[in-house]
């Protein structure tokens, strides 16, 4: 086994992989007219695109974290960013829609790999307040990603047409093969390693799946992530049609949003060992309420525009960034022969819950920034419900 990294370069690394996801979904939303326009494709059909790869990811990472237990973290991360980099190829030169789509799917398949097994390493080689920091360190740098990726595709956008985003994430996916294969160690022992058999891995999912204290925690967390995203989502919509910006007026919803995730973030990384997990969660969804008034109040009796539209989402996403490395951590201690299948079902359900809103829940809520707001409220108050569940559940099951 190779020799551990520094925790710094560990967090970037960790982080970088994370940052598929949303440089697979933000990074191209700024062309979606001239995707339209280029494949001869309807707005809806193009926002498939974003649907498809969305319900390709969440089918996916139930298995990330089970091939990763078995074959070894770094494995399966070298195999899975260099497919990434072949499907933004495939994306990049594709002659229609219905190869975007292909290409997008191809995508979905592993770009849930970087977060999924991000989290197991990060609990292999650390525990309780040592792991809430590499996890909120991996945040903080994480966090930089849904504003880089707007801007950075609508600056290639403007210099190179919509095929050149896909190429700069096929270059992407393949430097951090290379990142991989250069820093990671292997982080799971041999004799840790966990069978593939058909009755082993029902079994493993079936016990995970049925687990009351971990189901909640999950919800919780898809739940609370969902109401910042729904806005990432609506984003071509809420950005140029709502507050009347361009394509390259994406920094004034994704600006305060990573601000607020850096400063979540760096606020969790601080508590760690000092305040207790649960009230770390408390105060984030107290931010995250504080946020929710402010945007139903701003949206019922301010016009839309900038600042009064975003200023409540970045808050939002500062109070999310607090509560969910100690959520994560949380359901994560729950199965420690598991880490992997584990962080595979919370991805899951956060991925499942975000696909079932880029289909069917963003095109209902976009209509107008009080729907947008209602809907982040909405998604809070169910995940503060299951978080209070799971706050009375008994010691023992939790």
């Amino acid at each position: 086994m190779r020799s551990t990294p520094s925790t710094d370069r560990l967090a970037f690394m960790l982080a970088m992989l994370s940052a598929i996801g949303p440089f697979a979904i933000d990074a191209y939303l700024p062309a979606f007219p001239q995707i339209a326009a280029t494949l001869g494709a309807t707005q809806l059909e193009v926002q498939q695109t974003l649907t498809i790869y969305m319900a390709a990811l969440a089918l996916m990472v139930l298995w990330h974290g089970a091939l990763a237990d078995r074959f070894g973290r770094r494995r399966v991360l070298l195999l899975l960013t260099a497919v990434f980099a072949v499907a933004s190829l495939i994306c990049a030169l594709a002659p229609s829609i219905e190869w975007l789509w292909f290409g997008r799917a191809l995508q979905g398949v592993s770009g849930g790999a970087g977060i999924v097994v991000g989290r197991a390493v990060v609990r292999d080689l650390h525990e309780g307040p040592q792991a809430q920091q590499l996890m909120s360190r991996v945040m903080l740098i994480f966090a930089l990603a849904p504003a880089l990726a707007p801007m950075v595709g609508a600056g290639l956008l403007a210099l190179a047409g919509w095929r050149s985003i896909f190429v700069f994430l096929a270059v992407f996916g393949a430097f951090l093969c290379w990142m991989v294969w250069r820093f990671l160690p292997e982080t799971l022992d041999a004799d840790a390693r966990q069978p593939l058999h058909p009755l082993h891995l029902l079994r493993g999912y079936a016990g995970i799946f049925s687990h009351p204290a971990f189901m909640l925690l999950a919800a919780a967390i898809a739940l609370n992530f969902n109401g910042f995203f729904v806005y990432v989502l609506s984003a071509p919509v809420f950005i140029i049609d709502h507050l009347g910006l361009g394509s390259g007026g994406f920094i004034w919803l994704f600006g305060p949003a990573v601000i607020g995730m850096m400063l979540g973030s760096v606020l969790s990384e601080r508590v760690a060992g000092r305040w207790s997990q649960i009230r770390t969660v408390a105060t984030g969804f107290a931010v995250m309420f504080a946020a929710v008034v402010l945007n139903v109040v701003a949206s019922s009796l301010l016009p839309a525009g900038v600042p009064q539209s975003v200023l409540p989402v970045g808050l939002f996403a500062c109070g999310m960034s607090i509560a969910m490395p100690a959520m994560s951590l949380l359901a994560l201690e729950l199965f420690p022969v598991r880490r992997g299948m584990a962080s595979s079902c919370l991805s899951f359900m956060q991925i499942g819950l975000n696909a079932l809103t880029a289909g069917l829940t963003a095109p209902l809520l976009w209509g107008s920034t009080l729907s947008l707001a209602s809907g982040m409220a909405m998604f809070a108050a169910a995940g503060l419900l299951a978080w209070l569940l799971w706050t009375r559940l008994p010691a023992a099951q939790r």
